[in-house]
């Protein structure tokens, strides 16, 4: 039997064009990639295609453009359905050897022999099963194309694959590919099962029912695909004991990643600690970097650097901002705020204390002068006065409801700094 390739470190992702490329699949890309960055090795992309009825149009070029957004470079392409002669040879070897038969315009595998085989995993450690999980299995269809449990084998023979990362299901099917493996006269490549990826109940596989969506979603909705790679990272794998971190670079990552540290449990698939990540990952960018991404998602009015600052502050993900701008979050920015009156009374006060402490606010914020009106002095002199009444929305709410006739809106300060003092003035006039 022939030796492994004991050099260097070859991983490869072998996705089918079947559909959307989903999140549990883009996290064993991930781990391959990082398998093979890590150790200076090669790393594949090789499209297993040799279902025809199954293929959707544009999943292959979907496939390349998902791994583009996360950055996940590969160094050869492989596409099965042009390889059809070498599997065709490698099961013509095995009809000679006896290992394979015809059967009704198709050539199957024949079991040599039906024991018990063992093996191990570099996640879940020494496995066996028995004759139970052995038949004889098809290579080549009668159509010419092969199999999944076919040709799989055959690419990583040709491609000197040294580590499979592979889903849990694949588990049981491991003694037919043994068994052919040895029939091959090869020696198979090191397993390295992931866990699952559970759903936010934490209780059963994530599916598109709980709400798994296409990788590339994720890049429209606006978040970082470094952050997107950070977090995927994470589900079920940790970078030692010791070390909790959880906001890490790509190059964190790598340095970090080792298989031994990749977990046999479940990992969920939580939104919210996704949209944390690209939060604090927004944080890490250079602001020049950051403001410039902000106003590239915005229309000509709303092109002020005050806004792009506000919006750095406010959102967790690019594609908050049209968000609020569609719930008029920021309408204060382009016309004078028409409202009700009774909005800006606080609750459990009148109109008569609200009018008092609008004057009070006025009065307190014309003495500011025009250069000094940032939100920082507009916060003090407004504080200075919400401190002593009962409750301090006494005076901030009529002032951020003048400002901005919103229910939903930034704080009284950050807007005022938006508006400028004569604005702000003019508005608190209005509502006086």
């Amino acid at each position: 039997m022939q030796e492994k390739n004991t050099g260097k470190v070859v991983t490869r992702f072998a996705p089918s064009p079947t559909g959307f490329l989903h999140v549990g699949g883009v996290r064993t890309a991930i781990f391959a990639w990082l398998w093979a960055r890590k150790n200076k090795g090669t790393f594949f992309l090789r499209i297993e295609d040799t279902d025809k009825e199954r293929e959707v149009e544009g999943s292959i070029e979907h496939i390349k453009n998902s791994l583009r957004w996360l950055d996940l470079n590969w160094d050869s392409e492989y596409i099965q359905s042009t390889r059809l002669p070498i599997y065709k040879k490698y099961a013509e070897d095995l009809m000679q050897k006896g290992h394979a038969y015809l059967d009704e315009g198709a050539i199957r595998f024949k079991i040599p022999e039906k024991k018990r085989h063992n093996w191990h995993d570099l996640v879940y450690g020494d496995l066996t099963a028995g004759p139970e999980a052995l038949e004889d299995f098809v290579l080549i269809k009668s159509d010419g194309y092969p199999t999944y449990n076919f040709a799989h084998i055959v690419d990583d023979i040709e491609m000197e694959v040294t580590h499979v990362m592979r889903g849990e299901e694949f588990i049981s099917s491991t003694p037919k590919y043994l068994s052919l493996y040895e029939a091959l006269g090869h020696q198979p490549p090191e397993f390295a099962t992931l866990p699952v990826i559970l759903g936010p109940d934490g209780k059963k596989k994530l599916s598109k029912r709980d709400g798994a969506k296409d990788i590339l979603d994720y890049e429209k909705e606006g978040y970082l695909p470094e952050a997107m790679f950070n977090f995927l990272t994470m589900i079920g794998w940790n970078p030692g004991e010791g070390d909790n971190r959880e906001v890490m670079t790509r190059g964190e990552i790598m340095e970090a990643f080792d298989l031994k540290h990749i977990q046999r449990s479940g990992g969920k698939f939580n939104e919210e600690k996704l949209a944390w990540l690209n939060k604090e990952h927004l944080k890490r960018l250079p602001a020049s970097e950051l403001y410039e991404k902000i106003s590239a998602r915005l229309s000509k009015e709303y092109q002020n650097p005050k806004i792009i600052s506000l919006l750095a502050q406010r959102i967790e993900k690019f594609g908050d901002i049209k968000d609020i701008i569609d719930k008029g979050e920021l309408d204060f920015v382009l016309k004078l705020p028409d409202y009700p009156k009774e909005k800006l009374v606080f609750k459990n006060s009148t109109p008569e204390k609200t009018m008092q402490n609008l004057k009070i606010a006025l009065a307190a914020l014309e003495s500011v002068e025009e250069k000094d009106f940032t939100a920082s002095n507009v916060k003090d002199k407004l504080m200075q006065i919400a401190v002593v009444l009962p409750s301090k929305g006494e005076v901030l709410h009529p002032v951020r409801y003048a400002l901005s006739g919103k229910d939903q809106s930034p704080d009284p300060f950050t807007i005022a700094e938006i508006l400028g003092k004569n604005e702000t003035i003019k508005r608190l006039q209005k509502a006086i």
